[in-house]
């Protein structure tokens, strides 16, 4: 498990065939009534296409990604890919972030900096982080085709060994989406690792509204909010968990057709107001939807889905997460769980984030 310094160099030919590809795009018509109201608007879709094929500069994407440092691991059984930025400070504690679908370790590159050195940015160097930031095993460059498919689990103990490889035996996890759930398995699997698991997503929490029947306010709000997403925002999360190899053909075939598909989300899913530029940039976008296409890896990053609709919970019935958990809740939120609900779960919640380094069994602030 040496790791070994890597460099990303996407080929010229790759990225001319992706041009031709654009300019042979064939759009679908415009659905009747409001723009988005059933699914990716053709207009903003066209726009968005026109740009990545003539405006959009992949190089410059791909210098940001190699202006930190970078790693390939063999790690169970495949090369696992991580950017590895050493903390300027005392004593920096190791810090893995973890993304999920459909993000990538481009989400990471502006506060990666801020971490690793906050006196930069007019903080305490004491606060410094060496921060590892995989790309998950399925994802991105921690992908080939014909590889192994990695659920849950099996992530958490591949990046548990790369922290091995890397020199962190004790380190902490944030983690949102797909990355939350592996950061709490994380802290289930290996807790005698984890200094401390901190989430913007709580992922643990099952996405079954008649399970909650407390009649408690909170609750039943919760529990209304949940009936909604289950009922309008879970059909590609359905597509994804059944029938992941059709939907592969589609979207690693068309970059049209994966923009599509993962811009939805990026509108839907960030604070934007209905205009995904209002949360992120164009450039912000089509750099991570260009390295799903670059490294051909949609198909296996569906994998979760299916495992979580065909496996058990990753919190088994009767267990809890122990290790202290710091979470994040924002006010346009997808789902807003009530700390009762998480504490089912997880059993450690504390906030804000300073009181994940507090000793076990400390009352929580805030």
């Amino acid at each position: 498990m040496t790791p070994r310094p890597f460099i990303l160099r996407v080929p010229d030919a790759d990225i001319a065939d992706l041009k031709v590809r654009l300019a042979l795009t064939r759009l679908p018509d415009q659905a009747p009534d409001a723009p988005w109201a059933y699914g990716t608007d053709v207009t903003y879709l066209s726009n968005l296409l026109a740009y990545w094929r003539d405006g959009f500069d992949w190089r410059a994407q791909e210098a940001r990604l190699n202006g930190f440092p970078q790693v390939m691991v063999e790690t169970a059984g495949i090369d696992l890919h991580a950017l590895h930025v050493p903390g300027k400070g005392p004593n920096p504690l190791p810090l893995l972030l973890l993304h999920g679908w459909p993000g990538s370790v481009f989400e990471f590159l502006d506060i990666i900096p801020r971490l690793t050195d906050p006196a930069l940015f007019g903080g305490n160097p004491a606060d410094a982080f060496t921060v590892v930031a995989p790309s998950l095993p399925g994802y991105g460059l921690s992908f080939r085709p014909g590889q192994k498919r990695f659920g849950i689990g099996a992530m958490a103990d591949s990046v548990a060994e790369l922290m091995t490889a890397l020199g962190h035996p004790r380190f902490g996890t944030q983690g949102g989406d797909w990355g939350a759930a592996v950061s709490t398995k994380l802290g289930l699997q290996h807790a005698d690792r984890i200094i401390g698991v901190h989430l913007n997503f709580l992922s643990a929490v099952r996405r079954d509204p008649a399970l909650f029947t407390d009649p408690a306010a909170e609750v039943q709000a919760f529990a209304a909010e949940l009936a909604q997403f289950v009922k309008e925002e879970t059909g590609y999360h359905l597509m994804q968990g059944t029938r992941p190899q059709t939907l592969a053909f589609a979207l690693n075939d068309s970059p049209a057709g994966l923009a599509a598909w993962i811009v939805e989300k990026f509108r839907v899913w960030t604070d934007c107001e209905g205009i995904p530029e209002r949360a992120l940039s164009r450039d912000q976008m089509l750099a991570d939807i260009a390295f799903y296409w670059f490294t051909g890896c949609i198909g296996a990053s569906f994998w979760p889905y299916y495992e979580r609709l065909h496996g058990p919970w990753m919190v088994p019935e009767g267990r809890t997460v122990d290790v202290p958990v710091g979470y994040a809740e924002f006010p346009r939120e997808i789902l807003h769980p009530p700390r009762v609900v998480a504490a089912h779960v997880l059993h450690e919640v504390r906030h804000p984030v300073d009181d994940v380094l507090a000793p076990p069994g400390e009352v929580a602030r805030g």
